[in-house]
């Protein structure tokens, strides 16, 4: 057989030795009392020998207890950070369902800061017109201003047609004046056609 490390010997010793409190040690006091228990020679010698037994039996009973203890011990701190453990996952997932409400908030805070400032230049620009009353009598004022100017508009326009008729019959009258003018001037010319053929005309 090979040499045994110091790494296998330690592994073994704390595998016997549990929890480091001298379990092996104790375990081996106890074997060599057993044996020496057997081999005692006298009754007094026996005697001693068994109260050593008995002692190192309390000795490890007394520290299987406290192992025991210990392993209850373990038990119910597992049981309590398992407690714990659902419990921080609880509150991560409140604490998601929070940061996702305060998302929510946040928009909804985005959307509403949007709509005043979009409220807040609407009303900028309101305040540069005037109001609905003021303009409900601009309006008023141009409705009769308009109806007189359309008033005007017909005066001017019966005036107008008036003119065109009397410029239509004074157009008539000078035509005919001037037909008149030219027949009288063809007269006279005829006329004096006549009368210079009259002179010329030897008598018989």
């Amino acid at each position: 057989m090979g040499a045994v490390t110091d790494d296998e010997v330690i592994r073994k010793r704390l595998l016997i030795d549990g929890d480091g409190a001298g379990d092996d040690r104790r375990i081996n006091l106890l074997v060599k009392s057993f044996i020496k228990w057997c081999n005692s020679g006298s009754q007094e010698e026996g005697y001693s020998q068994y109260q050593r037994m008995l002692s190192t039996l309390s000795q490890c009973e007394f520290s299987m207890g406290k192992t025991l203890l210990v392993y209850d011990m373990n038990l119910r701190e597992m049981e309590n950070y398992e407690k714990i453990y659902k419990e921080i996952e609880c509150s991560i997932a409140g604490a998601h369902e929070k940061i996702a409400e305060c998302k929510k908030q946040i928009l909804q805070a985005k959307r509403i800061r949007k709509n005043r400032q979009e409220y807040d230049a609407l009303a900028k620009v309101i305040q540069h017109h005037p109001d609905r009353h003021e303009t409900l009598k601009e309006l008023e004022a141009l409705g009769k201003e308009l109806e007189h100017l359309s008033h005007i508009k017909e005066s001017v326009e019966d005036k107008l047609e008036l003119r065109r008729k009397q410029f239509h019959v004074l157009l008539s009258t000078i035509h005919e004046l001037q037909q008149t003018l030219e027949n009288d001037e063809k007269l006279s010319e005829v006329e004096e056609t006549q009368e210079t053929s009259i002179e010329t005309d030897p008598k018989p």
